[in-house]
C-alpha cells in the first residue's frame, strides 16, 4: 500500500535529477551544482499538493483490498466473450459503492 508522501519526494518531484541530502530535521542540503535549489516555499507547496493527491486517492486505496483477485476477473471476462457476467459486475459495483470517489 501506498505510504503517504515525504519531504523528500517533494524535492524529488520538483527536481527530479538533482542530488541533495536531507537532515533529520528537514534542512536540505544542495548538492546538485548544474541545478538551482528550490525554496523552502516551493518545498511545502509541493509537498501540501502531493499530499493533497494522496489524501484525494484515499478511494482507491481503500477499494484495493476489496474487488475480487484479478484472476477471477480475467477468468470472468474470458467465459463471458471480453463482458463481466452479472454476478462480477455486482461485485465490482458493490466495492465503488462502498468507497465512492468523491
Amino acid at each position: 500500500m501506498r505510504a503517504p508522501p515525504t519531504y523528500t519526494e517533494a524535492i524529488i518531484s520538483l527536481r527530479p535529477t538533482s542530488t541533495f541530502s536531507l537532515t533529520d530535521g528537514n534542512v536540505v542540503i544542495w548538492k546538485d551544482v548544474n541545478a538551482a535549489e528550490p525554496s523552502t516555499a516551493d518545498i511545502e507547496a509541493e509537498f501540501a499538493r502531493l499530499q493533497a493527491d494522496f489524501e484525494a486517492k484515499q478511494y482507491q486505496r481503500d477499494r484495493k483490498g476489496q474487488y475480487p483477485a484479478i484472476g477471477d476477473q480475467l477468468d470472468d471476462l474470458f467465459r463471458k466473450g471480453g463482458v463481466f457476467s452479472d454476478t462480477m459486475a455486482s461485485k465490482l459495483q458493490a466495492v465503488k459503492d462502498a468507497n465512492p470517489k468523491e
